[in-house]
């Protein structure tokens, strides 16, 4: 873990004073209750099993009963992942970590009882001031993450170093479909969305490792890309150099508020969730103000529901405080409304792949546990190891039952 990384209490935390009264009991209770219709079993310490699974149904080792309930009590949308890093509770030999998480996926709106749904405002936490996407503060939130270590996320992706949904041919089966092929089809997909061909004026934002830019140059496009991390322009400047195309291509260090020209192609894959709901009418507006008359976008974007979206936007979860910090999954329903009510621009065309994002993260899971000796040789400890272990099998639990959505989103003008 970086010094930027937040750190994880791996002692019991320190009790507050619901916790002193209940010592985890109300959590306790509260999980066993949820459980008990679910198609999963936890396994205490001592043998004893809850849950409405069967035999051959995915099994949760509660490690530390104490140390996980306490976690619950003190934050439920952080303990849970807390405790996982910590190793108060895990998957049993024989279950797969996302496998186990499904069903809790699946009833995200109903795990816990609708009348202590009235007391959220007691347990939920409002996002740090300083998670804002401000300029200087998304320089940060990013540089958090995509400055980690390009050697990190090499070992896992696949060579095109795409670090985003794949799309799979769906009349092919999916074993045998290489990732890399699939995210090739992803990266043309999008660019076919824009219109991207000989001559068009691109603008990319967010380059990751330079994939998209590569191939937008391969169809003799010239393209401008913008990042804020340092980490991932200097190896995708080494790739679009090795790819012979420097001379179509700039990689800017700088905020998209920051970026001018006109562009005939505004393109940009899973970054609007890094841009937080304060700049999205900032966002679009730039981008509108960006596109030269006749121009095309198409963003590809994590999507939830917008009721959901509406229900949790305000607190602060694991996945901000550990892994994307600022970031926030929009639904398609605001960025229609704030792209219609702010911009000349509109949804044209959509085109969801949310079950090929459960794929490709189930892919990038095995291949990171497969590679941890040599990722642990970069100076990674066994907390990060879990870390991001549990944010791979999360996030693929939640596309796999459809509370996440990915797609490709193709805007004109009105």
């Amino acid at each position: 873990m970086t010094a930027d990384t937040p750190r994880l209490e791996l002692a019991s935390p320190r009790l507050g004073f619901p916790r002193v009264l209940t010592r985890g009991a109300i959590a306790k209770a509260i999980t066993e209750v949820a459980v008990r219709p679910m198609p999963v079993r936890l396994r205490y310490p001592d043998g004893r099993l809850v849950g409405g699974g069967g035999p051959d149904s995915p099994v949760l080792d509660v490690v530390r009963p104490r140390a996980l309930f306490h976690r619950l009590e003190s934050h439920p949308k952080i303990g849970l992942g807390e405790a996982y890093m910590a190793g108060d509770w895990k998957a049993a030999d024989g279950t797969d970590l996302a496998h186990a998480l499904m069903p809790f996926a699946a009833r995200m709106g109903e795990i816990v009882p609708k009348p202590l749904l009235s007391l959220r405002g007691l347990v939920d936490r409002a996002i740090p001031q300083g998670m804002r996407n401000t300029l200087e503060g998304s320089r940060t939130n990013i540089s958090a993450h995509y400055d980690l270590s390009n050697d990190l996320f090499a070992k896992f992706l696949d060579p095109s170093m795409s670090y985003s949904s794949a799309l799979f041919d769906p009349a092919r089966p999916l074993a045998q479909q290489d990732l890399h092929e699939a995210q090739v089809r992803k990266v043309e997909a999008i660019l076919d969305a824009a219109d991207v061909g000989d001559g068009t004026r691109v603008l990319e934002i967010g380059t990751g490792w330079g994939e998209l830019a590569i191939r937008a140059a391969a169809r003799g496009a010239t393209v401008t890309s913008v990042t804020l991390s340092a980490e991932q322009r200097a190896l995708a400047l080494e790739r679009i150099a090795a790819a012979g195309y420097a001379d179509r291509v700039t990689v800017l260090l700088q905020d998209y508020r920051e970026t001018t020209g006109q562009f005939d192609a505004i393109v940009s894959v899973e970054m609007i969730e890094a841009v937080g709901e304060e700049y999205w009418e900032t966002y679009f507006r730039q981008i509108d103000d960006l596109l030269a008359p006749g121009g095309a976008v198409a963003i590809q974007a994590i999507l939830m529901e917008h009721h959901r979206l509406l229900a949790t936007k305000g607190s602060f979860g694991w996945i901000q405080k550990y892994i994307f910090p600022g970031g926030l999954i929009p639904s398609l329903q605001a960025i229609r409304d704030v792209t219609r009510d702010s911009t000349t621009l509109r949804v044209e065309r959509v085109h969801g792949f949310g079950a090929d994002y459960a794929e490709t993260l189930r892919r990038w899971r095995h291949t990171f546990n497969a590679e941890w000796p040599q990722i642990q040789g970069h100076g990674f400890d066994e907390t990060f190891r879990r870390m991001w272990e549990f944010y791979l099998a999360y996030c693929e639990a939640g596309f796999a039952t459809g509370y996440l959505d990915v797609a490709q989103i193709r805007f004109t003008r009105r």
